[in-house]
């Protein structure tokens, strides 16, 4: 590399970060004029549009999970930088050329799977394929899965980007998967909710898998194969371990669990006596989520993924002052009451055992926030 390049190099790593900075300071003060001319002046010769939806809003996008999950910003203040940030990708995409598709381009569809609210990852991907030339249909986030083959009937897309960032819908993403596939149209699946190496993708049978958009648009240039509709099969023929009904008992019996762990933990959780009514509330929420974390590591097969929510559920907890500990008991009452389910127990125990040698997180990592 010659110097002229190594200067250059510098020069635009030095643009973006002064970028990223201005448009954190601007979104965190819910200021979306500054954070419009963070991005604007950040474009430029060596930072096209492609750079700027990249490596400055998605990495804020990032910081913003990252800091609601320390407690360092209310929900209000998340929702109001996500709001900012999604008004300012319009504006950036407003700009005359942003599109570069034609009647001759590949058409692709991007949409988040049912139930799945963070849609700026796969709107991310969908300003990046628009760049490069791609006709797209973006449908958004929460697109129920029949609305979604609909959509590919009338519109004839050579492949579906399918985003989520929650891991606790991926049996539904399983479901979309499926019926695109039936309908004969390749699936690349991204996001959080799939796992840091696409390994649930790959569980779920998607055609491919892309950590990034850079990753995804590269991916989709190259081609993804159309599957054969004649091929298609039911959930419990990919994930045998379903047969065991382990995952189906739990998910249908998920409120009655809540119900009596929470019960229980009355008794056994001195500190909730002295609980108000909200802090309550937030408990049994809390419940409510390591009871659909359990059914999708079942689902999934994945003892790991229980785990991952557990030690970070608990940096959430220490964030907020709530001792963690209360994760242990909680996870001790479940266990009583799915006594015949050797899978779920196991997944239980594993957990169990990460949380009392777990480390402290200096910094909560954002979770299901990524862009």
């Amino acid at each position: 590399m010659t110097r002229l390049s190594v200067r250059c190099d510098d020069h635009e790593g030095a643009v973006l970060e002064r970028a990223r900075d201005r448009l954190w300071t601007a979104v965190r003060a819910g200021d979306e004029r500054g954070a419009a001319a963070a991005v604007f002046d950040a474009l430029g010769p060596a930072t096209d549009a492609e750079t700027v939806l990249l490596d400055v809003i998605a990495p804020v996008q990032v910081r913003v999970g990252a800091e609601w999950a320390a407690n360092r910003l209310t929900v209000a203040q998340e929702h109001t930088a996500t709001a900012i940030h999604e008004r300012v990708i319009g504006a950036l995409t407003r700009r005359p050329g942003h599109r570069n598709d034609t009647p001759e381009s590949p058409r692709v569809t991007v949409a988040c799977v049912d139930g799945e609210w963070h849609g700026l990852p796969a709107r991310l991907l969908t300003e990046v394929l628009r760049l490069r030339g791609w006709k797209v249909d973006f449908l958004g986030a929460h697109v129920p899965t029949a609305h979604l083959i609909g959509h590919l009937h009338r519109t004839g897309a050579q492949a579906v980007a399918l985003s989520s960032s929650i891991p606790t819908h991926l049996p539904t993403a399983h479901t979309a998967i499926t019926a695109c596939q039936a309908a004969g149209v390749p699936v690349i699946a991204g996001g959080a909710a799939f796992g840091p190496d696409g390994r649930y993708a790959r569980t779920l049978g998607a055609d491919a898998w892309a950590p990034h958009a850079r990753d995804a648009a590269a991916t989709l240039e190259r081609g993804v194969r159309r599957p054969d509709p004649l091929a298609a099969h039911q959930a419990v023929d990919a994930l045998p371990h379903l047969g065991d009904q382990e995952y189906t008992i739990v998910v249908r019996t998920g409120h009655l669990l809540v119900r009596e762990t929470m019960a229980r933990l009355e008794a056994r959780f001195e500190p909730m006596s002295s609980f108000t009514d909200r802090q309550r509330r937030h408990t049994a929420e809390d419940l409510a989520h390591l009871v659909e974390y359990l059914a999708t590591s079942l689902h999934v097969a994945d003892d790991e993924l229980f785990t991952r929510f557990v030690l970070w559920t608990a940096d959430i907890l220490t964030a907020r002052h709530v001792p963690a500990h209360s994760l242990d008991i909680a996870m001790d009452l479940l266990a009583v009451q799915l006594k015949d389910f050797p899978r779920a127990r196991r997944t239980l125990a594993r957990a169990r055992e990460a949380l009392a040698t777990r480390t402290p997180s200096p910094q909560v990592p954002g979770h299901g926030k990524s862009a």
